[in-house]
């Protein structure tokens, strides 16, 4: 007998329900629409034809992955950040729309820098430099690159593994300016650089030791820790890159970087200290919570 796509959906819905994914009526649809290859603009029309075999029981085993907690981004194996995909599994963290604010705010600090914002012309040569500290699955550095066409984009990691993946994602998305980087922090960028950034941006580890172990299964089961934790306080790998990099950035240039909300105080408190930037200041994210750090040289 054959069945329906939307007979499917109904059928991948339940299973999730019954397997305890409280986002099993969204997540239902995210799966038809990964293995259908469908947008919601052809559902109609794909909704009443029968799926092929394969498909369904590619969707089984998608629905298998989910439901044992692994995280429907890996099961996947791809994800939308901003505008464009990336590939993901358990090498990088899993974009979120929290990163993608901050992104909004770094390109701001971009065109406050002198930095011009919009699309690549052919053959026109790029002359300023911007940073991704930490890159993992490359999600910043190429948005970064996507937007900025007159930047060449240091993609920074100490992991190869994550560096595999960014650059993976790198070439998938045509972004030509993508420069992968391996070290800790900044020991990835070449010595003749420094002083020449006009931008600098992470998402880097800010989760405590004590937090970690309150994180959902999903997460902590799942996401490489040494993306999430940054040590006992959480506050470590932001402290250190607000220390470090003003020796790296141009003057009127900026750090951002993304933090969590209860760290915005501290966070502020340690920028000031380094008394290497003229101003240090949160912005909050579309929710109203301090989400992105910003720190401006003089």
């Amino acid at each position: 007998m054959e069945v329906s796509w939307s007979d499917q959906r109904d059928e991948v819905a339940a299973a999730l329900l019954a397997g305890g994914v409280v986002s099993y009526e969204i997540e239902s649809r995210w799966i038809i629409e990964h293995v259908s290859g469908a947008t919601p603009l052809e559902w109609p029309e794909l909704q009443r034809t029968a799926v092929p075999l394969r498909l369904a029981t590619k969707c089984d085993e998608l629905v298998r992955r989910r439901v044992s907690g692994e995280p429907l981004q890996y099961a996947l194996g791809e994800w939308s950040f901003r505008d464009f995909d990336l590939m993901v599994d358990s090498r990088v963290l899993i974009p979120r729309p929290e990163t993608e604010w901050v992104v909004e705010v770094a390109l701001a600090e971009a065109q406050r820098c002198g930095l011009r914002i919009g699309k690549s012309a052919y053959g026109r040569q790029a002359h300023e430099h911007v940073a991704d500290m930490g890159t993992g699955s490359g999600a910043i550095a190429i948005a970064l690159e996507r937007a900025l066409p007159d930047a060449n984009v240091w993609a920074c990691d100490r992991s190869a593994e994550a560096l595999a993946v960014a650059a993976h994602n790198a070439m998938g998305n045509a972004t030509h300016r993508v420069q992968t980087a391996m070290g800790d922090w900044f020991d990835a960028l070449p010595e003749h650089l420094l002083g020449a950034f006009a931008l600098i941006v992470s998402n880097p580890p800010y989760i405590s030791e004590a937090e970690y172990v309150e994180l959902a299964p999903e997460v902590r089961d799942h996401e490489p820790k040494s993306a999430l934790v940054s040590g006992v306080s959480g506050l470590e790998s932001i402290e250190l890159l607000l220390r470090a990099a003003p020796r790296w950035l141009r003057e009127h240039a900026a750090f951002v970087c993304e933090i969590a909300p209860h760290q915005r105080d501290d966070a502020i408190a340690i920028g000031d200290s380094t008394g290497a930037y003229r101003e240090v200041f949160v912005i909050d994210d579309l929710t109203g919570r301090p989400r992105a750090l910003v720190a401006r040289r003089g």
